[in-house]
């Protein structure tokens, strides 16, 4: 494919700087990411997570000689510099610098999770290299709807601090080998027991439909609690009166092909999202 014939998603993203010899070991012990094995200057992706393994932020690392970059993809990155600063010690050799802007570039493919997409990070006035100016840049609309069929989780409906990696099918972002970081029990847990309760999915209806809508199963059982799932993301489709957009299924349902909402049965279309990796799950 020619560079004419790609798209890139082209966005300012809020940066944090990381300075210090201490930078990788802090990042580690913060991070889902195993940054003790990383190579300096290649892209990480990984979570910023709760004590309990919910996910607060979405990230991506680079580290150098002096310390580390890193671009709050999804997420509040002023709460991401509160946490970092609260549990920086004179000890770690680590010294924060304030949020920065930072232009970053990605072509937009469908891939896996576990692929790293084609990513560069230029500052704001930095001249855009060929390859990139060969592209079209690709609308708010394009992105948005490869986003959703990607299925990449960056809207508060998704990054709310309430899910785990795991069921929002980020598990290539977290490291299950590397020792304690925040979060690290839970996941252990999690992945060890396959005890995800609730996953993401990619929608489709014939009509709009409102983020925080409840869907229940199109047969549900008398005297059953016939909750199964909410919509996270939507995005109203512009040549028809539909929409698309992203759903948290609860287990029981992740096998219907179809659910409705619970205020007036209106049918759901439900697909696993591209991008999508499903984790092991225990009956």
């Amino acid at each position: 494919m020619s560079s004419s014939s790609k798209q890139r998603w082209d966005a300012l993203k809020p940066l944090l700087r990381l300075e210090g010899s201490g930078s990788r070991d802090f990042l580690h012990g913060q991070t889902s990411a195993d940054l003790l094995a990383a190579e300096t200057g290649s892209l990480l992706r990984c979570c910023w997570l709760t004590a309990t393994g919910r996910v607060r932020a979405l990230l991506e690392i680079r580290l150098d000689e002096r310390g580390a970059d890193v671009l709050v993809l999804a997420g509040d990155h002023n709460a991401v510099a509160t946490g970092f600063e609260q549990v920086i010690f004179p000890a770690d050799q680590v010294r924060l610098k304030p949020s920065k802007p930072i232009r970053r570039l990605q072509i937009l493919a469908q891939l896996k999770q576990e692929q790293t997409p084609e990513v560069t990070w230029l500052l704001p006035d930095e001249p855009l290299p060929k390859q990139w100016a060969a592209m079209q840049q690709a609308s708010a609309d394009q992105i948005e709807s490869w986003r959703l069929k990607q299925g990449l989780p960056l809207e508060p409906g998704e990054i709310n601090g309430d899910t785990n990696p795991f069921e929002l099918g980020l598990t290539a972002w977290v490291s299950l080998s590397k020792g304690c970081y925040l979060g690290q029990e839970t996941l252990a847990k999690l992945a060890n027991s396959g005890g995800i309760k609730q996953q993401l999915r990619y929608w489709q209806a014939n009509r709009p439909i409102a983020v925080g809508q409840k869907l229940i199963n199109l047969e549900p059982e008398a005297g059953v609690n016939n909750r199964a799932g909410v919509i996270t993301s939507v995005m109203q489709d512009q040549a028809s009166t539909g929409s698309h957009g992203l759903a948290l299924v609860r287990r029981k349902s992740l096998t219907e092909a179809e659910l409705c909402l619970a205020e007036d049965s209106t049918r759901v279309r439900l697909s696993i999202p591209t991008g999508f990796v499903t984790p092991p799950m225990n009956d």
